[in-house]
């Protein structure tokens, strides 16, 4: 499935929470209920290409999704590893200083 996002994501709180909303949602999890953890991606030699986020569910369940910088929209994987769905985020950029 793939979904275009309109409304502003340009911070990385936004980010963060719209994935984080976004899995919840999805698999019917209740919000704040669960930890999540991010990783910085990088290609080798270059800067920063994406984050992938990780939400650690109910019996050590893990649901990812991963933003991609250069397009601009996060992948997101299901507690099988299986993409369930892709979506465009609007043409801002998204600072990692938050990260860094």
């Amino acid at each position: 499935m793939t979904v275009s996002v309109t409304e502003p994501l340009n911070t990385f709180s936004g980010l963060k929470c719209f994935v984080y909303q976004k899995i919840c949602q999805d698999y019917d999890l209740l919000m704040d209920s669960f930890p999540t953890a991010e990783t910085l991606l990088k290609r080798s030699g270059e800067l920063c290409c994406g984050v992938m986020f990780c939400l650690h569910g109910p019996r050590a369940v893990k649901f990812t999704a991963i933003w991609e910088k250069e397009q601009n929209r996060v992948l997101f994987y299901g507690p099988s590893g299986k993409r369930y769905c892709q979506v465009f985020l609007n043409d801002t950029d998204i600072p990692l200083d938050e990260l860094l």
